[in-house]
């Protein structure tokens, strides 16, 4: 009877054709693709727990854990399952074995907490990935910061040119929040880290399975102690798609600057030409399409993150394909997109040149120097704070009025402007000097521009990633060493086809 075997009583008929096309089927070619190795692995465990129940005996449990092993996505039968992914693996395990199951082989368990399960360790072998994708970023982007701690760029607000900073204190705005993502994540990833399995459909099984067991052979933390929050919640979701979300609305931010500096109206950054793009139609450009492209991905990230949302959104609270199969499609597709994003984002921060005199000229064509003049108004002279910023704002106007350069410094003008506030400026010239000074306008101390302060940030960055990354290599080895322990535990046992 192989491919005619009845898995159910309650219905009759096979799945409609159109059911199959638009449902079954490229859900089931999702799952061979990205969940086979994860469900394989939680049949094996459950195996297992089969063995420690008194189950199965060794040898059982060993030719089926021989057979689970050689299960692959070429070998399923969807057509033969109901086009269901736990039951093409049985199906295909009973191919494998060549003669009847023992009776007890799949007694006591749903397919609920089994589906969360495989789903739950995809996200993680995922978040795993990720991760090391984002540390790869934050390295890429202090190698390029330590390159310019002491070169002199405009900063803006209001995209108005505002204060002298450095390309270093920039990159390392990106990449402080680059390890707050890393940290995120890693907080997520706890949201992850309890099984479900053993939970059955909702309320639990009747056999005396061992939850904490089947939680550590799977590399899980611990098992999820609420069996309705297991197969029910998928919270989980939602959490690695917002912080990726989050992520990806602030890295637009940092990118459509690049884009900006990287136009004609600044040309303070560029890319090498293997990077560049051209016109079909202007021979003279020289284009960037990889930062839209960046920009682009990271719009992405927001849209699959609605996309989630609002599958979950006002469903009932239990186990639903709406849920765990319709939500899955934004989180497969945001997971995809965020790794392309922090592939390209990397690649763009180790390519990344700064045009130093560009940025210096900027500078100095800029009156970058008023907060610093209004500062030493007051503390040289006593003029009151609010009375030295109308001074100085009146100063560069009249001299922008005259077409006057920066450090075309008019003395005699700042003293008249000066005297009907009853200031005497007796040292106009100096009070000018000093504010034309670009290396005083950085700031001082920590978290400023100023190049030392910036080199030890970039040291305590360091120190932070580095413990970040130690973090994730203990997740990632825990996690990675499941499935060859599981596989030792059930040995290699006899033949697959007999005993």
């Amino acid at each position: 009877m192989k491919g005619e075997r009845a898995l159910t009583g309650r219905i009759g008929s096979p799945p409609d054709r159109l059911l199959r096309e638009e449902i079954l089927e490229p859900q089931f070619r999702m799952e061979a693709e990205r969940l086979l190795p994860w469900y394989v692995l939680a049949e094996k465990v459950l195996t297992l727990e089969y063995l420690r129940m008194g189950v199965l005996d060794h040898a059982q449990a060993a030719r089926l854990g021989a057979a689970l092993s050689k299960v692959d996505a070429a070998g399923l039968d969807p057509g033969a399952a109901m086009t269901d992914m736990v039951f093409a693996i049985e199906s295909r395990v009973l191919a494998l074995l060549e003669e009847a199951p023992p009776p007890g082989w799949h007694v006591d368990r749903s397919r609920n907490d089994l589906q969360a399960c495989a789903q739950l360790l995809y996200g993680k072998e995922r978040l795993l990935e990720l991760a090391a994708l984002v540390a790869a970023c934050v390295r890429a982007g202090q190698t390029t910061a330590a390159r310019h701690l002491d070169d002199l760029m405009p900063g803006y607000t209001h995209l108005q040119p505002a204060q002298v900073t450095t390309p270093a204190h920039y990159l390392t705005a990106l990449t402080t929040h680059l390890l707050r993502t890393l940290s995120r994540l890693r907080d997520a990833y706890a949201g992850l880290d309890l099984s479900p399995l053993g939970a059955g459909a909702m309320t639990g099984l009747e056999l005396p399975w061992d939850r904490p067991r089947m939680a550590r052979l799977l590399g899980f933390a611990a098992a999820q102690p609420h069996t309705l929050v297991a197969v029910a919640s998928r919270s989980w979701v939602l959490e690695v798609c917002a912080e990726l979300s989050t992520a990806g609305v602030t890295l637009s931010r940092f990118v459509t600057d690049l884009m900006t500096w990287s136009g004609g109206g600044h040309g303070f950054v560029d890319l090498p030409d293997e990077l560049a793009g051209i016109s079909s139609a202007m021979p003279q450009k020289r284009n960037f399409p990889l930062l839209e492209r960046v920009r682009g991905r990271a719009a992405h990230l927001s849209g699959h993150y609605l996309d989630a949302v609002l599958c979950q959104r006002a469903t009932p609270y239990g186990n639903s394909v709406e849920v765990a199969k319709e939500g899955g499609v934004a989180l497969t597709a945001l997971l995809d997109g965020a790794a392309s994003l922090f592939r390209l984002l990397r690649l763009v921060l180790e390519r990344l040149s700064f045009r130093t005199e560009v940025m210096r000229a900027a500078c100095e064509r800029e009156y970058l120097g008023g907060f610093t003049l209004a500062n030493l108004l007051t503390l040289r002279t006593g003029v009151p704070a609010r009375e030295a910023q109308v001074i100085a704002g009146r100063y560069i106007a009249a001299a922008v009025a005259a077409g006057r350069p920066p450090f075309d410094a008019d003395p005699q003008g700042l003293a008249a402007l000066a005297a009907p506030y009853g200031v005497s400026v007796a040292e106009a010239e100096g009070l000018l000097r000093d504010s034309g000074n670009l290396r005083r306008m950085l700031g001082r101390g920590p978290g400023s521009p100023e190049p030392e302060a910036v080199a030890s940030l970039l040291d305590e960055q360091r120190a932070e990633l580095a413990g970040l990354e130690r973090d994730w290599e203990r997740l990632r080895a825990t996690h990675r060493a499941a499935p060859a322990e599981v596989d030792r535990l059930l040995g290699e046992g006899p033949p697959i086809g007999g005993r």
